[in-house]
């Protein structure tokens, strides 16, 4: 049952609106960090690792928890419409397998958008005039930002679960990843789901945030 699920939500995302956002949003996270590198030479003076903090700072603070929140919200929103909820509960669906099955979706939608991120930073040594290719320890930052962003992605399905309307969700999402920048400033990152990504991506380092 849970690989129908799969296959359902999988369905959903067909010539979906989400895609342009896939797109746009990485792009555009990927200028501000790198033109915000270039701003502050002085005192991001760690090469590939500065330009790396200043590309992750904005997406894991910002971006992503925006993505993930769109995501989750567009999900589920056939099941807010209409009766559709007490459909579903009448089905023989577990509803373990449907949230399952949209956290594994969305998963996958943040693996891709990471992979699309990590591109665009190579991309980006050609304006930031870096030499060689980026440390090998990079790819790692961003598989531990993977592991920080389930908590991002779980608690947004949550959220886009009990709430009704399309937009709160993705208020929430902004908001908690915002807050989740000052959290970590304040070394509690562990305990808000928010900040985990950030931490995970070793983009929470007080110079460069500052900057």
């Amino acid at each position: 049952m849970l690989k129908r699920c799969i296959l359902a939500e999988n369905r959903k995302l067909h010539a979906s609106p989400i895609w342009a956002m896939f797109f746009v949003l990485p792009i555009l996270s990927a200028t501000y960090g790198t033109f915000n590198y270039l701003q502050n030479l002085e005192i991001l003076t760690d090469g590939w690792y500065s330009l790396w903090t200043q590309h992750t700072l904005f997406y894991s603070m910002l971006f992503f928890p925006a993505m993930v929140a769109t995501y989750a919200a567009y999900l589920w929103r056939l099941e807010h419409l209409g009766h559709n909820w007490n459909l579903i509960m009448a089905s023989p669906v577990p509803p373990l397998d449907l949230f399952a099955a949209k956290f594994a979706v969305v998963t996958k939608l943040a693996l891709l958008t990471h992979g699309f991120v990590f591109a665009l930073f190579v991309c980006g040594k050609v304006f930031a005039h870096l030499p060689g290719l980026p440390p090998v320890t990079l790819p790692l930052f961003l598989l531990r930002g993977l592991l920080g962003a389930l908590a991002v992605i779980a608690a947004q399905l949550v959220l886009a679960m009990v709430i009704r309307s399309f937009a709160v969700p993705i208020f929430l999402g902004l908001l908690g990843g915002i807050t989740g920048i000052f959290i970590s400033s304040k070394g509690h990152g562990l305990l808000w789901p928010y900040s985990l990504m950030q931490l995970g991506m070793n983009s929470n380092k007080s110079a460069d945030a500052l900057a």
